[in-house]
């Protein structure tokens, strides 16, 4: 993958033959995470590996706690979400290409330089685990998309990452972007056209123009799932709507799972003959992305599909 090959840019493997067997430690920072899925995905794919790793939750915004525990030996990588994923950034040694784009960090991971220190980088792995949700979704997905418009719905960090994995891998002709605020939109707009030289944005801010416009091949949706109440929200319903009854069906990702993976957006896309990937899978690719840079092994196809169900009866049992 990809992502591993990338991470050696910044140092050398800090693991040995015998790591997976030792006791490492791998964490979640951020706020109200007590509901976080991660131990339950992290715990079934550290087991699909043979590694007797853990993995922590630490419901903190503390910079020292979060240096202390990066700094631990037997600490092996950290997972970052709000609203720590920029100032925790900060306080690490280098960022990927992708942290700095996008301008968040959601994961850390360790490498060593020349004289075995370790260094902590910094990475955002909600972008591959949009991209690759969509390719083991539809393999032929990165040639049908190119030439081809896409749109993300939001304006927020999820969506500054969902255009960046649109833009860098589908070989797109423009990304819309539906929202309810045009000053995010164009934050984002400013922020990609320094960032990402030649891409191609478009802020869809009426339903005439949504009419106008030809039917985007991959839709990824990064807003929460309640019914739009003010004007801003019912306008992006009302043009996401009109997106979904062109002729031409695409791909609907909606990176959104609470409380249940299959959203009003997500219903209303399948109704009207489109195809969906809900939140859940999304999620488990981000931690799969996540343990690849950590174990340094490919995916385990089994260990895959084992998160993928797990979650899904989680979200299940959550209805009842």
């Amino acid at each position: 993958m990809d992502t591993l090959r990338e991470s050696f840019h910044y140092g050398t493997s800090p693991l040995t033959s015998s790591s997976l067997a030792s006791p490492y430690n791998t964490y979640l920072f951020g706020s109200h995470i007590s509901k976080s899925l991660s131990p339950l995905l992290h715990g079934i794919l550290f087991r699909s590996l043979g590694a007797s790793w853990k993995f922590h939750l630490e419901q903190t915004t503390d910079k020292e706690k979060f240096q202390d525990t990066l700094a631990a030996p037997e600490s092996i990588g950290i997972s970052i979400t709000m609203p720590n994923k920029v100032t925790f950034g900060l306080l690490l040694d280098d960022l990927t290409e992708a942290a700095r784009v996008i301008g968040a960090v959601n994961t850390t991971f360790v490498r060593l330089d020349s004289t075995e220190k370790r260094r902590y980088i910094g990475t955002n792995t909600d972008c591959v685990g949009i991209r690759e949700s969509i390719v083991q979704y539809d393999p032929t997905a990165v040639k049908t998309a190119k030439g081809k418009p896409a749109m993300v719905i939001g304006g927020g960090g999820a969506a500054r990452s969902a255009v960046y994995a649109l833009w860098k891998w589908f070989s797109l002709s423009e990304i819309y972007i539906v929202n309810r605020l045009k000053s995010e939109v164009d934050d984002i707009v400013k922020h990609f056209t320094k960032a990402m030289p030649g891409i191609q944005l478009r802020y869809i801010s009426d339903i005439a123009t949504a009419q106008s416009l030809p039917a985007p091949s991959i839709i990824v949706s990064t807003i929460p799932d309640y019914p739009p109440s003010e004007p801003g929200e019912v306008l992006c319903w009302k043009i996401c709507e009109t997106i979904f009854q062109k002729a031409d069906k695409g791909l609907l990702v909606d990176m959104c799972y609470m409380p249940f993976p299959e959203t009003r957006l997500v219903k209303a896309a399948r109704k009207a003959g489109w195809k969906t990937i809900l939140g859940t899978e999304v999620l488990v690719r981000v931690c799969v992305a996540q343990e690849v840079l950590w174990t340094e092994r490919l995916p385990n196809q089994r260990g895959v599909s084992e998160a993928v169900a797990a979650i899904t009866q989680s979200r299940d049992a959550a209805k009842l």
